[in-house]
Parts: structure tokens; C-alpha cells; sequence
């Protein structure tokens, strides 16, 4: 115990160098707080900033990709030339800010749901089998087994059902943002009123809501729900088996760890190819639906026929998967990158309970 009026010090976590209590500033409180504050929303912190960089370098292939899939060009190269001889540059950056917040926010509560769920179907399988699904992906010298499969597609299609609830009316504005001109100048759309077409051009995300709000109603913010969940339900889930799969075989490869850059890189690329692969025409269907809802007003839209065979459903696949391949090798590296720096920051656990914090 200290004598009266002496005062009482203590050794830090991180220098080992003596302080008085009361000369501690607020700064380095707030500072040992944030630190604790983002190794505790690692997952979060990781997938937010992570997607930002990488919806950000990839938005031109996406805003191609949605115009492809809406209206007929000769080729990928014909719809650039034409964005940009008639939108210019910023035709491909069009609605660029409303996915950055949407995508941002769908994907940190996206990987936040599908950590929590990968967590406890592993804990359920453990306890059926006696084998934990996590342990095995991380074992090496491991193969994938049916538990880890089950384990990492199941987490993936809860993640992706819960998310549609979210990213669906910011989809719907971002794709009205991406073939706003086109709706105007073009009537392969359907709808009868050239004055409901045109009234989409040119609004930012908020005033694209409320026109859709005006002329459908405010489930119209839900248009293309129903396909929209069931492309990301099983997109979800088949993302998610091939990523971690993936990592693990090329680990498995090379003897070392799970997380090794050039594991997480191609892992993470491969895991957009696979599942776009699987689910363009869902998506083309939705995307071909929810135009048909914008410029059909309050009339009744057509719902277009999911057709897995058919070379129409395909139509921009090629630069989905060149965008998509692009977006999650920039966005899982930094993920992993990013969680790696914040597991080794050092929190001083002693000064926040000194403080009572």
C-alpha cells in the first residue's frame, strides 16, 4: 500500500515504464478504448473497410455488367463506347455512392452473420459427430470433408437470406442509377408512359427512392425481392464453401497456413468466378425484372423466366466475373491483412482497469 500522499504508479503492458496514475492523459485512455473497442468488431472493422477499396476499383465492371444484362449490345466494347460517348467518364461511376454505403454495410453485417453462424453450426455438427468442421479447416495436411462443406454453405445461405432484407431497395436504386439513360432513350423496357421512364434520369439515390415510392408504392422498394433472395441465399453459400475450401487446398498445396497471401488471394478470386458462374441468370432475371418495374409504373411488370441454358441469360457473365474475381482478391486480402494487424495490437488491459473502464 502506498503511504499517505504518495502517489501510486504502475507498469504498462506495453514499454514497462513507470506512470502516475493521475498524470495518465484522456488521449491515451480513448486510444487504449478504441484499440480494445476494434479488436473486439475485428470482423467488422476488417470486412468495412475492405469493401470499400475494393466496390470502389471495381464499380466501372459492375455498371457495365448490370447495362449488359438490362439492353442489347453488339459486345463489352460497345457498351463502354457508348457510356462514354453518351454519360462520359462519369456514366461508369454512376450510383457509385449509394453502393458504396449499401455494399459496405451488407457485407460487414453479411460476414458478422456468417462468422456468428459458421461458429454455432460447427459447435451442433461437434456435438453430432464428434468432429469440429473449423478444426479440420484448419488442420493441415486436411482435406474438405462433407462437414466443412455443410458447415461453411450453411453459414453462407443464412448470411445471404438475412442481408436481402438490407441490400435489396439500395440494389434496385444502384441499378436505376446505372440504366437511368438508357431507360429514357430506350423502350425495350416496357411500360407505356415515356414520362415514368424518364423520370428515373439523373436522380441521386434518395430521389430515385421516392419516385419509386410515387409509382409503385412502398413495397416498390422490394421489386425483385423474391429473386434477389434467392440469388444470394445460394450465391451466398456457394461463395463461401469455395473460399474456404479453396484457401485450404492451396494451403494444403504449399504446407503452410490457411491464410498465406497468395492462398487468400486466388481463393478469393476463385470464390467470385465459382458462384457468379452459378447464379447469372438469377441475377440477369432479376435485373431485367427490376427494369421492368421502373418503367412499367403502377402497371403490372413482366417477370422474365430464369433460363440456365439459354445464351440470353449469360449476356455481360464474362465482366461479372472479371469484376467479381477483381473484388474479392482486392477485398479478402485486406480482409485477412486487416485482421491480422488488429490481432496483434497490444491493448493495456492494466491502465483501462485502473481507470475502472
Amino acid at each position: 500500500m502506498p503511504e499517505p500522499g504518495e502517489q501510486q504508479t504502475y507498469t504498462t503492458g506495453i514499454n514497462n515504464k513507470p506512470r502516475n496514475l493521475t498524470d495518465v492523459s484522456r488521449t491515451v485512455l480513448r486510444s487504449e478504448q478504441a484499440k480494445r473497442w476494434t479488436k473486439r468488431y475485428r470482423t467488422e472493422v476488417a470486412a468495412s473497410s475492405s469493401s470499400l477499396l475494393s466496390t470502389f476499383a471495381a464499380y466501372p465492371l459492375d455498371s457495365v455488367k448490370t447495362r449488359l444484362q438490362a439492353y442489347k449490345f453488339n459486345s463489352f466494347s460497345d457498351c463502354v463506347r457508348h457510356t462514354y460517348r453518351t454519360e462520359g467518364f462519369h456514366g461508369f461511376w454512376r450510383g457509385v455512392w449509394s453502393p458504396l454505403a449499401s455494399i459496405t454495410l451488407v457485407r460487414t453485417v453479411s460476414f458478422s452473420i456468417y462468422q456468428k453462424s459458421k461458429y454455432t453450426l460447427d459447435d451442433w455438427i461437434y456435438q453430432a459427430t464428434g468432429s469440429s468442421p473449423l478444426v479440420v479447416a484448419n488442420t493441415r495436411d486436411a482435406w474438405p470433408t462433407f462437414s466443412t462443406v455443410a458447415c461453411f454453405g450453411l453459414a453462407g445461405a443464412t448470411a445471404g437470406a438475412t442481408i436481402t432484407a438490407i441490400a435489396c431497395p439500395f440494389e434496385l436504386t444502384k441499378l436505376s442509377a446505372q440504366i437511368s439513360v438508357l431507360m429514357a432513350d430506350r423502350k425495350d423496357g416496357g411500360g407505356k408512359s415515356d414520362e415514368v421512364r424518364k423520370s428515373y434520369q439523373n436522380l441521386g439515390t434518395f430521389r430515385t427512392a421516392q419516385n419509386l415510392i410515387k409509382h409503385r408504392g412502398w413495397m416498390g422498394l422490394y421489386s425483385g425481392f423474391h429473386l434477389h433472395f434467392l440469388r444470394d441465399t445460394i450465391g451466398t453459400g456457394i461463395y463461401f464453401i469455395t473460399y474456404e475450401s479453396a484457401k485450404q487446398l492451396l494451403a494444403n498445396a504449399r504446407g503452410s497456413s490457411p491464410t498465406t497471401p497468395s492462398a487468400v488471394v486466388i481463393a478469393g478470386g476463385l470464390c467470385g468466378l465459382v458462384s457468379w458462374a452459378c447464379i447469372f441468370p438469377i441475377d440477369t432475371a432479376k435485373s431485367i425484372y427490376q427494369r421492368n418495374c421502373l418503367t412499367s409504373g403502377r402497371e403490372k411488370a413482366n417477370r422474365p423466366k430464369i433460363q440456365f441454358f439459354s445464351a440470353r441469360m449469360y449476356r455481360g457473365l464474362g465482366v461479372s466475373m472479371s469484376r467479381s474475381c477483381v473484388v474479392n482478391a482486392i477485398f479478402f486480402s485486406a480482409f485477412e491483412f486487416t485482421k491480422k494487424r488488429i490481432n496483434r495490437m497490444a491493448v493495456d488491459e492494466e491502465l483501462l482497469r485502473a481507470h475502472d473502464i
